[in-house]
């Protein structure tokens, strides 16, 4: 039963994520990808620091930073350019290669026995995604695709990495550390290749809102939450919700079309993360209490 409701806490998360392709082109100014994933970030990391009251030690400066950098500076600015250059569904597509790259470098970085299940519902996953993607009938746009492509390969060694490093504190501060260097990665960016923010009406504010509050504090929680609790082939498998959610709200929200092989391949993606999590039983938790790794944290 535990492991259920992890399962169902950190599914959340990949399940909020598919509305960033939504809330990206209907309520946020458009040519601004970088300057997004900044006020994104950054204003969120800065509330959970807050809240936390506790700033990093000795190596995990740098720890924070080079998570930060995987988890949000780099993965949020080519997912924003994937938003913008390719409808909702394909963007989050794309991503669904994240859980085949997170299997091997887990067995790279972890140790991690690549199990044939893993691999298989990654597959499964890949194949359910790429229905969903050929319903849509639309062309790709290559700057997209390899945003998109970028931005999974980034958020795949972070999941890993965060699992690696044991930090020493709550996960409230553990994301708090990585939103906030993440932010800071990005604003100096934002400035360097994208021109100045022109006045936000009322939409844009409530867009980054959303996704400040919604799609980073909240869901971040919960899904470094997953990565302390669960497998990371089994919690990434969960990332397939991710463009599930978006073909979803595409229908719903944008009177996208529906089609037959969508709604297979939306059958095929919930057989693929179901066996993900038959493959990632390995639900030892790697974030110990603050008072216990005395040489990591002086």
């Amino acid at each position: 039963m535990k492991h259920h409701l992890d399962i169902a806490l950190t599914a959340v998360a990949p399940l909020v994520w598919g509305s960033t392709y939504y809330v990206t082109t209907e309520f946020l100014p458009e040519g601004y990808p970088v300057t997004m994933a900044a006020l994104r970030a950054l204003p969120a990391g800065l509330m959970l620091l807050i809240l936390a009251r506790q700033l990093p030690r000795g190596i995990w400066w740098m720890r924070a930073f080079v998570l930060g950098a995987l988890n949000f500076t780099l993965f949020w600015a080519l997912l924003f350019v994937a938003a913008y250059r390719l409808p909702g569904g394909v963007a989050a597509t794309v991503g669904a290669i994240q859980p085949l790259i997170v299997v091997f470098l887990a067995a790279l970085l972890l140790g991690t026995a690549i199990r044939a299940t893993a691999v298989i519902a990654a597959l499964i996953g890949l194949f359910g995604v790429g229905f969903l993607v050929l319903g849509s009938g639309i062309s790709l746009d290559p700057i997209g695709l390899l945003a998109g492509i970028g931005g999974a390969v980034s958020m795949a060694a972070g999941t890993v990495l965060t699992r690696k490093w044991q930090a020493p504190v709550p996960l409230l501060t553990f994301a708090a550390w990585q939103l906030t260097a993440g932010g800071l990665l990005l604003v100096p960016l934002a400035l360097l290749v994208e021109p100045p923010l022109p006045p936000l009406d009322a939409p844009n504010i409530a867009g980054i809102l959303y996704l400040t509050l919604i799609g980073a504090a909240l869901t971040y929680i919960l899904w470094f939450r997953g990565i302390s609790r669960i497998e990371p082939s089994a919690v990434s498998a969960l990332s397939f919700l991710s463009p599930l959610s978006a073909v979803l709200i595409g229908w719903v929200l944008l009177d996208q079309a529906l089609m037959p092989t969508q709604i297979a391949g939306a059958g095929i993606v919930l057989a693929a993360i179901w066996l993900g999590q038959r493959g990632g039983r390995d639900n030892r938790p790697i974030l110990p209490k603050p008072s216990q790794p005395k040489g990591e944290f002086p």
